[in-house]
C-alpha cells in the first residue's frame, strides 16, 4: 500500500469515526430533551393539580386532568399519563405517586423509565425496576397494574 492510499484510508476512517460519534450523541441528546421535557409538563401538570386542590379542597377529576393535559407546554412529550386520584385516599402519605408516564428511550445509556408526579408536587424520574417495586407497594387491589406496553 503506497503512502497516498493510506492516507486517504485515514482520512475515509476518521470521516467515518467522527459521523458515527455524531450520530450516537445525537440520539443521546435527543432522549436526554424529551425526558426532561417530559419532567417539566409533568411539573406543570402537578401545579394545576395542586392549585385546584387548594382552591377546592380534594383532588381533581380525571376529566380536569385530560382538559388541563392538552394546555400544558410539552405535553406531547408526557406520553400517556395515568393519573391515580380515584384510587388514593384522603389519608396517603405525600410520597403517594399521583400520575406516571412511561418514557421510551432509543439511547443505550439513558433507560427507560417513568417520570412520576408524587401527591406532593415533586416531580422525578424513576427507573422502570424501581418505579414497578413503588408501584407495587401502593396499588390498591382495584387498581390496574402498571399497562404492559
Amino acid at each position: 500500500m503506497n503512502r497516498r492510499q493510506r492516507a486517504l484510508l485515514t482520512e475515509s476512517l476518521i470521516v467515518l469515526i467522527a459521523t458515527v460519534a455524531a450520530v450516537v450523541g445525537m440520539v443521546q441528546l435527543k432522549d436526554y430533551v424529551n425526558r426532561s421535557e417530559a419532567m417539566r409538563a409533568m411539573t406543570q401538570l402537578g401545579q394545576r393539580i395542586l392549585e385546584y386542590e387548594k382552591q377546592y379542597g380534594s383532588l381533581p377529576p380525571q376529566s380536569f386532568v385530560d382538559g388541563i393535559k392538552g394546555n400544558v407546554e410539552g405535553a406531547v412529550r408526557m406520553g400517556n399519563v395515568n393519573y391515580r386520584a380515584r384510587w388514593i385516599g384522603l389519608d396517603a402519605p405525600a410520597d403517594t405517586i399521583l400520575a406516571y408516564s412511561q418514557k421510551r428511550l432509543s439511547s443505550s445509556f439513558l433507560k427507560d423509565g417513568y417520570v412520576v408526579l408524587r401527591l406532593d408536587g415533586t416531580v422525578e424520574w424513576l427507573p422502570t425496576s424501581e418505579f414497578a417495586k413503588v408501584f407495587a407497594q401502593q396499588r390498591t387491589p382495584t387498581e390496574p397494574d402498571v399497562p404492559k406496553e
